[in-house]
């Protein structure tokens, strides 16, 4: 068996055209309020790149480039002034934060109908409890992946490796919400790899560079492959790999994305998803 390739670059490509499409309709553009504080390389790479999707699916893209020694009163005090901004419908802080900032506090200060990284314990709550909640962008794009590629979720069984808030706890709740029946599990699961086998669907979210092996996956299983690692090559040089063991688990498994060009291009499609959400409930528009 060798296992049909999710595209994540051309749905998220798609899912970016819709995002277009609807923000031209709109009687004025969103607009995403972004922070980076510090000059972490990796941060900075992906705000340009949230800033040149924004922009390209007709939004305004606001960025705030902070240095590493910024406060915590200044930050608290931006993300209210963001907060109070009419024209701001979206406010997202580039995570990891410097360690003398509680990252916990900035997300809790952000406007829970601004949240629109999902990470706000209110829109949490709603996730948790079926209501109208602002979704984190990974694991929205997971569903989308799912979905898109005919997997059907409905009565199967999923296990998702990884229970972090940002990944694995909400997409549990996403596929339970689904009708899936879905375990939890992680790193100190007894028996993990038996545990994996009898999943039809595999959400890896665990961290650690192709942790999850071909013999972990049960023939023809759906596999997405969250994590992004970099990892030594030859030659000094450095490669990207997934937390899944790729080349084994594609000779097994029934489908799976790759790393890269799977879930990555989705978060940010998600992300301008989430600022329409955001924008529409905010301003009352229809649609």
């Amino acid at each position: 068996m060798s296992a049909r390739i999710i595209d994540g670059k051309s749905i998220a490509a798609a899912l970016r055209a819709r995002v277009a499409d609807e923000v031209a309709r709109l009687p004025t553009p969103p607009g995403l309020a972004v922070v980076l504080v510090g000059e972490d390389p990796a941060s900075a790479v992906y705000v340009r790149n949230k800033g040149i999707a924004t922009r390209e699916t007709g939004m305004r893209s606001i960025e705030h480039r902070l240095p590493a020694e910024t406060g915590q009163a200044e930050l608290l005090a931006l993300i209210a002034r963001l907060n109070g901004d009419p024209e701001i419908d979206g406010i997202l802080v580039q995570l990891p934060l410097p360690g003398h900032v509680d990252a916990q506090a900035i997300v809790a200060a952000i406007d829970p109908a601004k949240d629109v990284d999902g990470f706000h314990v209110v829109n949490a709550g709603l996730l948790a409890t079926g209501g109208a909640a602002l979704v984190p962008c990974t694991p929205r794009g997971c569903m989308i992946l799912l979905r898109e590629s005919g997997i059907a979720i409905a009565g199967a069984e999923a296990v998702v490796v990884g229970r972090s808030n940002i990944v694995g706890k909400p997409v549990a709740q996403l596929l339970l919400a689904a009708d899936a029946t879905v375990t939890v599990a992680h790193s100190r699961t007894r028996d993990l790899p038996a545990v994996c086998r009898r999943a039809d669907i595999v959400i890896a979210a665990v961290g650690r560079p192709e942790m999850l092996r071909g013999g972990w996956i049960k023939p023809g299983a759906a596999v997405i492959d969250v994590g992004i690692n970099r990892v030594g090559a030859a030659g000094g040089k450095f490669r990207l790999v997934g937390d899944v063991a790729y080349d084994e688990t594609a000779a097994v498994a029934g489908a799976i994305t790759p790393v890269p060009g799977g879930v990555g291009p989705m978060t940010i499609a998600c992300l301008l998803e989430n600022t329409l959400i955001a924008a529409r409930r905010r301003r009352g528009w229809k649609g």
